[in-house]
């Protein structure tokens, strides 16, 4: 498999918001972007307030275009914040290097896309994230 489906994609977040409810955690928003960081699908649940999805995509976008979580990208942010701080004015503001989004890869590594979530703690976005992913029988990373 080398393209995400959108089966695929609806499964991520049916299975994040399932982690989501599961344990606990405030409305949240999902986004599911291929690996060229276009849309695949969305989701803001009811609660959730109205900047979620904008941040959810931003997390997700700057991850797929730098090959790297956003937590990964948080921790280059640290070391070298200038450049990433220009990468966001570059990206004209869908870049945000905050824990909470992750990269989709198939069984060989392959990335497929991004999946960003936003509404809790990042390490919660991040979480149900990985479990939109695992469930939807890909990889992350």
């Amino acid at each position: 498999m080398d393209r995400l489906t959108l089966a695929q994609a609806q499964r991520i977040i049916a299975a994040a918001l399932e982690h989501s409810a599961a344990s606990g955690y405030k409305p949240m928003s999902i986004v599911v972007l291929d690996d060229s960081g276009c849309l695949k699908a969305a989701c803001r649940e009811d609660g959730a307030t109205m900047f979620r999805v904008d941040i959810a995509t931003a997390k997700a976008w700057a991850a797929v275009s730098m090959s790297a979580s956003s937590r990964a990208l948080m921790l280059r942010a640290k070391e070298n914040p200038t450049f990433l701080t220009s990468l966001a004015a570059v990206a004209q503001g869908k870049f945000v290097a905050q824990t909470g989004a992750v990269l989709i890869k198939n069984a060989a590594g392959a990335i497929l896309g991004a999946a960003g979530a936003s509404g809790g703690t990042g390490d919660e976005d991040e979480a149900i994230c990985i479990a939109g992913i695992v469930a939807a029988g890909l990889a992350h990373g």
